[in-house]
């Protein structure tokens, strides 16, 4: 069906033909308001659709993350390990070192407090083992054994209060370092005012009769020297060249020079 209308000049214009047409005129606007509803619709599901993706990527790109700072980790601890199990190794080459038997041992636990210094091992008496034994790490010297059990040992630090040791150093003078409670460094005991001694000279076990400790491990590096005037001693102190915390090997030295 066709409608045809006249203006006042009197030509005819179709204003619709057929019914489908109608349809079409009625529609057309409808239809554009339905596809503008249903557009930003299909583009928020599609969107979803892609977060969901993107969400499986940055997932799995934290996982990625994950395992590298892991192995970064790890390889950090390998590396001071290895570190310290190259000292441990020059420590070996030490001629008062190289002809006794060593039982490498793991740290297992440590108690640095103001009340004791002290870290337990994995080695014990079935390891031969024994109260006495003088205990180096990486650097120098460590401590010694104070308790040794069936399967593990524990051993004092030098620098827990209870702990000295004797020292040689420049031209063979002597001297005892002893520990200072709730503190990191060692003390020289009765050092002479007239001893020679000077800031970051090196001390080694002096090996004396009666020693607790072999002769010539490094034991520390000395870090002040005060002369008091008119007192008989100088007041030295020294730094352990062997760190005291965050040990994680250390060797025992078999030695029974203390009881010889």
């Amino acid at each position: 069906m066709s409608i045809i209308t006249l203006d006042e000049t009197g030509k005819a214009s179709v204003l619709t033909t057929g019914a489908k047409s109608v349809a079409s005129d009625i529609y057309s606007p409808l239809r554009s308001g339905v596809n503008g509803l249903i557009d930003p619709i299909g583009r928020f599901f599609a969107g979803a659709v892609n977060y969901g993706s993107l969400q499986r990527e940055n997932e799995k790109l934290r996982s990625q993350i994950d395992a590298l700072e892991t192995t970064h980790a790890q390889t950090a601890a390998a590396k001071r390990q290895y570190s310290e199990l190259e000292k441990l190794l020059a420590i070996n080459r030490l001629p008062s070192i190289s002809g006794l038997d060593v039982v490498p041992a793991q740290v297992t636990a440590q108690d640095i407090s103001d009340f004791a210094s002290t870290i337990t091992i994995d080695k014990g008496r079935t390891s031969g083992v024994a109260i006495g034994d003088a205990v180096v790490g990486p650097g120098g010297l460590v401590g010694q054994v104070t308790e040794a059990f069936h399967g593990a040992a524990q051993v004092r630090l030098l620098t827990d209060g209870k702990s000295t040791v004797g020292v040689s150093f420049g031209n063979h003078e002597v001297a005892t370092l002893a520990g200072v409670q709730s503190g990191s460094t060692l003390r020289a005991e009765d050092l002479s005012s007239t001893t020679a001694v000077s800031v970051g000279e090196l001390m080694y076990t002096s090996g004396l009769a009666g020693a607790q400790f072999p002769p010539g491990i490094p034991v520390a590096r000395v870090t002040s020297v005060h002369s008091v005037v008119g007192a008989a001693n100088k007041q030295v102190t020294a730094k352990p060249l062997a760190a005291m915390s965050g040990l994680s090997y250390v060797e025992v030295l078999i030695w029974s020079g203390s009881s010889s």
